[in-house]
């Protein structure tokens, strides 16, 4: 587990941009991991979709079973979505950093969403003792844990720059490792966030109608590219829509886009079943 979270500390350190891909079940992992990538994250929607509820419908135990899965299926640094770290206090989430790291992730992201429509996001200085609880308790561990620290105005109707990059520099100076703005509207705005910042900043991917390349991110001062439930919504658009083509037309034409049997286990074949237990 330190030479995963030792690797994953690694590829924030060098220049350009690298994409941390998010599978959301031991098939998508290992495919990513064939793919080349470097280290894997989850999804906190791609999990939910696969258990059949709604984003933000599934608890803590059931997140860190999901994350062990994950983290078991490939030799690859994992890093977690722990949503708003499963409790409003420093306390909850200081408990989530040392359980998640118990089952073997190389790192996690913490938010300041509350999760309450009528106040979505924590007063700053709750906020910012919420990331400070992280940071301390991602230093009592044995092995290293890389702690991502996002502020998440542009998701919740709050498009405040300024507020956004106060936070931001509030979580770098508590100790955050990443920094992370979802929901950015422009490459200028990124720039910006990054200028702001000394440590890696990380950008997604699948948000809105904006899309940058990996050089134009990486240009504009981004290290980490994330692409959250993308993939995942990929799929399961895919699926629906060829559900409902059947039920409507009685045609199986999406199947001309369907891979064959034998590439898709080709991804699988290395493996042995044992190795989808989590650990």
């Amino acid at each position: 587990m330190d030479d995963k979270a030792a690797r994953f500390r690694a590829l924030h350190e060098g220049p350009g941009a690298f994409i941390l891909p998010n599978p959301w079940d031991a098939g998508t992992a290992r495919i990513l991991a064939a793919s080349g990538y470097p280290a894997l994250a989850t999804t906190s929607a791609g999990m939910a979709f696969a258990r059949g509820v709604r984003d933000g419908g599934t608890g803590r135990d059931q997140m860190l079973a999901h994350c062990a899965l994950i983290v078991g299926a490939t030799a690859l640094p994992v890093s977690a979505d722990l949503e708003n770290g499963f409790g409003d206090t420093p306390e909850a989430v200081a408990d989530t950093i040392r359980a998640a790291a118990a089952v073997g992730l190389a790192g996690g992201s913490i938010e300041d969403h509350s999760g309450r429509p009528e106040a979505p996001i924590y007063d700053h200085a709750l906020a910012v003792e919420r990331i400070e609880a992280a940071v301390e308790a991602r230093q009592s561990l044995k092995g290293d844990f890389v702690l991502t620290a996002r502020a998440e105005n542009f998701l919740w109707e709050r498009p405040d720059l300024d507020d956004t990059i106060r936070r931001l520099q509030a979580f770098e100076a508590a100790g955050a490792d990443v920094l992370y703005a979802p929901g950015l509207p422009d490459i200028e705005a990124v720039r910006t966030v990054c200028s702001a910042l000394s440590r890696p900043v990380n950008v997604v991917i699948g948000i809105g109608g904006t899309r940058f390349t990996r050089d134009e991110l990486g240009e504009a001062g981004v290290r980490r590219i994330s692409i959250g439930s993308s993939l995942a919504r990929l799929a399961y658009g895919a699926v629906a829509r060829a559900a409902q083509a059947m039920q409507r037309d009685g045609r199986f034409d999406f199947l001309d886009e369907a891979m064959g049997f034998a590439e898709i286990e080709s991804f699988f074949t290395p493996f042995e079943a044992q190795d989808l237990q989590p650990r």
